[in-house]
């Protein structure tokens, strides 16, 4: 058996139990600000102004993605009127996501737009797409087409053609000295060297400055909601889609991240890095 076919089986079964791994009511988030923890039920009410709520991933760890919906969750009974918008859709999906939402779309029709958009096992997302689909939260696809990023990254901001620009925000690759690094480190561990790092740098921002764009654009046509932005933690993390919003619009906004195992560690992130860190997902 292929092992991408094994590892969907087990996501399957893990994610088809009504816990998953983990009890979202043992949740710990620890603030990067002051070293004390807040139960998950606190968050809505410690952050009442919070109309962006960014929540980083490992693409493959079903922890993590119960953890983002357990965030949900929690400010959908705190009374939040709540959207989900998510990297691991285009912008151009967001009919389907609409249709989706509002129960026009059968599951294998949807799961097929999934699957067209995003590379990681469809059980890892269902929970989170299912519950929004079933509480009618607006779904907001941030991504852009993966050959406007594959384009950028081999040669450059520049060579896009005016049309394919027309959404886009400019891009260049000027970012704060921390997150310069961490793209430089995400460069080498991509084994990229034959790819100019400035354009792949230049690709980066683009996800980063797209994302950023597409919640305040959602925001600014819904005005009562708070957005649940999930991402990568490589782009959730300050210096990602957190700068570029500071630069486009004073919004305020909490960035939360995951603690990865041998990655990212309450001793490796500081207040620099996120708001808050998820404990035990």
């Amino acid at each position: 058996m292929k092992p991408m076919l094994i590892a969907t089986l087990l996501v399957g079964l893990l994610c088809s139990h009504p816990l998953w791994a983990h009890d979202p009511a043992n949740m710990e988030l620890r603030d990067l600000n002051n070293g004390k923890s807040i139960h998950l039920s606190d968050l809505p009410g410690a952050y009442p102004h919070h109309r962006i709520i960014l929540v980083g991933e490992h693409h493959t760890s079903a922890g993590h993605h119960q953890a983002q919906l357990a965030v949900i969750q929690s400010l959908v009974a705190a009374g939040r009127k709540v959207a989900v918008g998510m990297e691991m859709f285009r912008s151009d999906s967001q009919p389907a996501l609409d249709a989706w939402v509002a129960g026009k779309l059968e599951p294998d029709k949807f799961e097929a737009v999934y699957q067209d958009n995003w590379n990681y096992p469809w059980p890892l997302y269902q929970p989170i797409l299912i519950y929004a689909r079933d509480n009618r939260l607006p779904v907001v696809g941030l991504n852009v087409p993966r050959e406007v990023t594959r384009q950028v990254a081999y040669q450059g901001f520049d060579s896009l053609s005016a049309k394919e620009r027309k959404d886009l925000p400019f891009v260049t690759c000027d970012v704060d000295p921390d997150y310069m690094a961490y793209i430089r480190k995400a460069y080498g561990a991509h084994g990229h060297g034959q790819m100019n790092f400035t354009h792949f740098c230049e690709a980066q921002l683009v996800w980063d400055k797209s994302m950023a764009a597409g919640a305040l654009r959602f925001l600014k046509a819904n005005p009562e909601h708070t957005i649940v932005v999930l991402a990568g933690s490589g782009h959730v993390r300050k210096g990602g889609i957190p700068a570029q919003l500071k630069k486009m619009a004073p919004v305020d906004h909490l960035v939360i991240l995951p603690e990865i195992d041998g990655r990212t560690s309450e001793g490796g992130l500081d207040h620099e890095d996120a708001d808050l860190l998820i404990r035990g997902f």
